[in-house]
Parts: C-alpha cells; structure tokens; sequence
C-alpha cells in the first residue's frame, strides 16, 4: 500500500493522488443518486399510528432539501423534518405535496398504494 510520498507527501490510499488533491471525496459528497423519480408516501409505522407524509427520492443538497421541505410544509400548513436526505411532513398530504412538487418539475410517483 502506497500511503506517503517524498515528493508530494501523504497519499490517499484509494485513489493514488495527494491527500490535497484528493478525489474520493468529492466523489463521495456528490449526493444521492437515483432514477429521477420522487416518491411521495404515507406512513405511519413507529409513529404511535401518527400519519407522515415522506418524500423519498429527492436529489438535492442539504440546504436545497431543507428549503424545499419549508416550502412544502408551508403549502400543506404542517410541521416536518429533513432526516438523511428523505422529507417528512405530518399528517397525509400526499395529494398536496405532489402537486406541488409536480408544478416545481419533479416528475412525481405516489408510493405504497
């Protein structure tokens, strides 16, 4: 394993390069990838039987998202959260978040029947 250099110092193990110039992680910080598609679902499992509307699906950064889920909790008058890159808003606004995910250009599916 080659991990230091005399001429360019600490090298990174997975991609051979200076740890300065290092690509992994950008590669790796690069978001999620998935087909494109938005999935909006209810679910109430582990909630005490509290309905959630998730939105799962979402290509965005972290602050994207979270500017996102405000303007989607905001059109359905309801709380929520960001958590690992999937929205959550409380109660079933699947119908409303579609809609309004659709009129942002997102091509939208509804999930789980």
């Amino acid at each position: 394993m080659f991990v230091y250099s005399t001429e360019d110092g600490r090298m990174c193990p997975s991609c051979r390069k200076p740890v300065a110039a290092c690509v992994c992680n950008l590669l790796a910080s690069s978001g999620p990838v998935g087909d494109g598609t938005v999935r909006v679902s209810r679910e109430t499992k582990g909630r005490g039987g509290k309905a959630v509307t998730v939105v799962r699906g979402l290509t965005l950064d972290a602050a994207a998202l979270s500017a996102l889920g405000k303007r989607l909790r905001t059109a359905c008058g309801a709380g929520g959260t960001v958590k690992d890159g999937v929205l959550e808003v409380q109660g079933d606004h699947c119908d409303r978040v579609i809609d309004c995910l659709k009129k942002d250009g997102w091509m939208v599916k509804r999930a789980g029947g």
